[in-house]
């Protein structure tokens, strides 16, 4: 059913259409949305890589992106997908999805909201990498405030500071990174995994000496992909394919920082808003007992109309909105 928000909306930008397929057409139907610019033939853009997995703590007395960047040159790396727990912010703001204002975008972020007081962060998913060949981070949290008031929405990393030390557990990634890029379709900068050359440093036995003062790093590395989700594509659709191209059984989802369009749970409610960000709190790719391979992504998420909804996405009925990033950790093959 459309809102009279959409409604307006559509009529305020006719370039840019949103096309709801009607429920009633079965688990084949999906929404999609047409972005002002051309897709691009590839809609998976992926590099493989080595996951070393790390858990930290970031500290506290400095903002969100000076915290992560201190730990990430640590661990000697430029690039990390991530989650967070426990801790909190303060001062705290952050932004939602939007409608998007004029035709230059199909949807945007609102104005900043301002927090008044400290807040307890429950979890957040990071993707850490590079914009202009400085450290830079995407994350959406959900959160509680003093007021009561359990939300989500996506982080302003300078903006904000960490008042109480926050875990971070995750892989850091070897071989790529997520590099800040414009993308034509949707007229965005985005994270895009590119190709990186492996660091030098003093090693012994293929282990910088960092590391080998530090107990987050001790865990052997593991093969895995950075990947980047364009829009239109079934997330978990998307996933699968990968994985069976690949020969791969069985996966964990690193990170995970994204947006969908509305949204589809296992259970069959609906999140008819269709602007949306989203964060993986537990994502896995599994092969059944046919052989056949299913992505369970359990999230939370936040509409336009700041509605925070959480459960397993469907397959086959959530299309990527505008991006999706994460971290694949290969876990199992068939070769």
């Amino acid at each position: 059913m459309i809102d009279a928000f959409e409604l307006a909306f559509r009529r305020r930008s006719p370039m840019i259409r949103l096309f709801v397929a009607s429920r009633n057409h079965g688990a084949s139907s999906m929404r999609s949305i047409q972005h002002p610019g051309q897709p691009s033939l590839g809609r998976v853009a992926a590099q493989q890589v080595e996951l070393k997995p790390f858990d930290l703590e970031l500290p506290a007395h400095m903002t969100l992106m000076q915290a992560v960047a201190q730990s990430m040159q640590g661990l000697q790396t430029q690039c990390a997908t991530f989650r967070l727990f426990g801790g909190g912010f303060e001062p705290f703001s952050y932004v939602m999805p939007a409608l998007a204002k004029t035709s230059a975008h199909a949807v945007y972020f609102s104005d900043t909201y301002r927090v008044e007081g400290a807040v307890r962060l429950e979890t957040a998913c990071v993707t850490f990498g590079q914009r202009d060949g400085k450290p830079w981070l995407h994350s959406h949290a959900i959160w509680l405030e003093a007021s009561g008031r359990r939300h989500c929405g996506h982080l302003l990393p300078d903006d904000i500071e960490v008042n109480a030390p926050i875990r971070a557990q995750g892989v850091a990634v070897r071989g790529a990174t997520f590099t800040v890029c414009p993308d034509s379709e949707t007229n965005f900068t985005l994270f895009v995994p590119l190709k990186s050359m492996a660091r030098t440093s003093q090693t012994m036995g293929g282990v910088t000496a960092s590391e080998r003062t530090s107990t987050s790093v001790q865990a052997p590395r593991s093969k895995g992909y950075a990947l980047r989700v364009a829009p239109n594509v079934d997330i978990c659709t998307a996933l699968e394919n990968f994985c069976r191209e690949r020969g791969i059984k069985r996966a964990k989802i690193q990170g995970g920082v994204g947006s969908t369009v509305g949204a589809v749970f296992d259970d069959g409610r609906v999140v008819e808003p269709f602007v949306t960000e989203l964060l993986i709190r537990r994502g896995e790719i599994l092969t059944d007992a046919t052989g056949h391979l299913h992505a369970q992504l359990d999230v939370s998420m936040v509409d336009y109309k700041g509605g925070v909804s959480e459960g397993r996405l469907a397959r086959g009925q959530n299309p990527v909105l505008v991006t999706f990033e994460l971290a694949l950790e290969v876990v199992e093959t068939a070769f």
